[in-house]
């Protein structure tokens, strides 16, 4: 698929309580977007959108002064907290209807958006996906690079595809956010989604830079969380797991049994309240695992056929800043000219 005229891009950035990177982050993300408007290498109405996932700081109201200072920043602004990957789906959803490109990144900043423009010209060669993916880990502390190396090889152990070392920066041509909308999970994993999408890829690494300011929305709790709906988003082995450790429990009671049967043949019966106490607490520990996981997948089913929506917008800047109410769109072409 390869561009016959300027493309429209829309980089889109969600928020939330990033009052105090807000303004260093649009300027550097406006700079290289205008860099790349001079260039001809993107149309000149491309923009920025902010997606306010209920924040509780001034974050909407620094999105609103940066929209009046300069009709390239616009946003939504949720109705209240739903989430990073709801922000990125709204962001993505509203922005595809009239952007032919389109860049998911943090708003602090640590992935490097200089990149953007090598992710365009990427693009520019056919490519509909383009992953940010970090060089390293070497400013992760020990436990945090060790557990995302393990979260990563598990996941692959699982048989799901994802790019190491991959957060939420990448490039999306339309087609591809045409193909993630189809997915309608009220919990949907992401970053496991778009490599199932199966279109052609590509993988740009840099350098993590350090947090400017504020502090990071991805504490052990969050992490935990993410990494919990990555692995129950995409299979159901831990069921299995729970059903083999199970008939490998089942086993060993009958081993038990059958040395104990031997033992009182042989009249050599000590009685044990710590061995039996032992085996009635391993057992319970065992079953309240296999219900709590059984009860995720439960749970999860009871969310998803309610089909309650997965955000609220409750205000739009972004698609009233185009005058037509047509998307107006560049054509793509793959041989033939397709969409």
């Amino acid at each position: 698929m390869k561009l016959v005229s300027q493309p429209r891009l829309t980089i889109v950035v969600p928020c939330y309580n990033e009052e105090p990177v807000l303004q260093a982050s649009a300027q550097v993300l406006n700079g290289i977007l205008q860099k790349l408007v001079t260039t001809n290498q993107v149309r000149s109405d491309s923009k920025i959108l902010f997606v306010d996932d209920g924040s509780q700081d001034t974050t909407w109201d620094l999105i609103t002064q940066l929209g009046h200072q300069d009709a390239v920043f616009t946003g939504l602004k949720f109705s209240r907290n739903y989430g990073q990957e709801s922000a990125l789906i709204a962001g993505m959803e509203v922005a595809n209807h009239y952007s032919d490109l389109i860049i998911t990144i943090d708003a602090d900043l640590q992935d490097d958006p200089h990149i953007i423009p090598d992710m365009v010209a990427q693009s520019q060669q056919g490519i509909d996906v383009v992953y940010g993916v970090r060089n390293d880990r070497a400013s992760d502390s020990w436990f945090k690079r060790t557990s995302a190396e393990g979260f990563y090889w598990f996941m692959k152990k699982l048989g799901v595809e994802l790019v190491p070392n991959h957060s939420d920066f990448r490039l999306l041509t339309s087609r591809v956010v045409t193909a993630l909308m189809t997915c309608k999970e009220t919990n949907p994993f992401i970053r496991g989604i778009i490599p199932q999408l199966g279109f052609p890829s590509a993988r740009l690494y840099y350098k993590r830079q350090p947090r400017q300011a504020g502090e990071s929305k991805y504490p052990l709790h969050k992490m935990i969380q993410f990494a919990l709906n990555g692995i129950l988003s995409f299979s159901i082995a831990p069921i299995r797991m729970v059903l083999y450790f199970g008939l490998l429990v089942c086993g060993g009671a009958l081993a038990m049994l059958i040395w104990i049967l031997i033992q009182h043949a042989h009249g050599d019966v000590v009685t044990g309240w710590s061995s039996i106490m032992l085996s009635v607490w391993f057992l319970g520990g065992f079953q309240l695992i296999a219900i709590s996981i059984i009860g995720e997948y439960v749970g999860r089913t009871f969310t998803e056929v309610k089909h309650r929506p997965r955000f609220i917008i409750q205000t739009d800047t972004y698609s009233k800043t185009f005058k037509s109410t047509e998307p107006t769109k560049f054509r793509l072409t793959h041989q033939t000219v397709t969409k």
